[in-house]
C-alpha cells in the first residue's frame, strides 16, 4: 500500500463515517420537526463528492505525496472537526432547518457564516494538489463552486422563509 493509498483510505472511511453520522442526525432533527429544503440538488452534491473521491483513487493512489500540502490537509481536518463539534447533533450533509432554533454563533460560526463550506472547498483543492493532480483540483473546485452557489442560496432562502438554523 502506498502512502497515497493509505491517505485515500483514511479520507474514504472518514467520509463514509460522516454519512452515517449525517443520516443519524437528520433522522433526529426530523423527529424534532425539522424540515429539509433544497433536496433536489442533494443527489448531485453526493455524486460530485463521490466522483471526487473516485477520481482521487483512480489517478492518485500511487502518486507521491507533497508533505507540505498533506500537512495543510491535516490542518483542514482539525477545522472540519471544529465545525462538526460546534454543530453537534445539528450537523448533517442535507439542508435541514429546525424552525425556531437559535442560530449557531459559536466556534467557527463566530468568524464566518459557512465554515464547513470553506473547509470543504479547501479540501477539494488541497488533497488533489498534495497528490500532484492540479487539473483534478481545478475541475472539482469549479464544480464545487457551482454547487455551493445553488446550496447557499437555498440555505439563505430557507432561513428567511422558515426561520431557525440550518443544521
Amino acid at each position: 500500500m502506498t502512502i497515497a493509498s493509505f491517505i485515500l483510505a483514511l479520507v474514504t472511511m472518514q467520509r463514509l463515517g460522516e454519512l452515517v453520522l449525517a443520516r443519524h442526525n437528520t433522522s433526529r432533527l426530523r423527529a424534532r420537526g425539522a424540515i429539509e429544503v433544497g433536496a433536489g440538488h442533494y443527489p448531485l452534491l453526493v455524486s460530485m463528492h463521490g466522483a471526487w473521491l473516485i477520481s482521487l483513487w483512480v489517478l492518485g493512489h500511487d502518486q507521491p505525496v507533497d508533505p507540505f500540502l498533506l500537512l495543510a490537509f491535516i490542518m483542514l481536518q482539525a477545522m472540519r472537526w471544529w465545525v462538526l463539534s460546534t454543530l453537534g447533533p445539528r450537523w448533517t450533509t442535507r439542508i435541514i432547518v429546525l424552525p425556531g432554533a437559535p442560530l449557531v454563533t459559536g466556534g467557527p460560526y463566530r468568524y464566518m457564516s459557512h465554515p464547513n463550506y470553506a473547509v470543504v472547498t479547501a479540501e477539494i483543492a488541497v488533497l488533489p494538489l498534495a497528490l500532484h493532480l492540479p487539473w483534478l483540483a481545478l475541475i472539482f473546485t469549479l464544480l464545487n463552486a457551482a454547487m455551493l452557489a445553488i446550496r447557499i442560496r437555498a440555505e439563505q432562502q430557507a432561513l428567511g422563509e422558515i426561520g431557525g438554523r440550518v443544521a
